[in-house]
């Protein structure tokens, strides 16, 4: 029976290759996360006090529930 070793090393510059493109991926969600958070600090800002107490908010709820 003949033995055959499944192991080898990842070709030169793959490791780099995974790394980077790992590290713009999270820099893309992280741009995304924070544009979403912007977006809901806009609209909600935009509500009137009185939409605000109809969705069960104040004022102050806006800059916690944007971040």
């Amino acid at each position: 029976m003949a033995a055959v070793e499944t192991t080898r090393p990842a070709p030169l510059g793959a490791v780099t290759t995974y790394r980077t493109i790992n590290a713009l991926s999270n820099a893309v969600a992280a741009f995304q996360a924070w544009n979403d958070a912007r977006v809901t600090r806009n609209a909600l800002s935009k509500l009137s006090d009185r939409e605000l107490d109809d969705i069960g908010l104040c004022r102050g709820d806006v800059d916690v529930i944007g971040r």
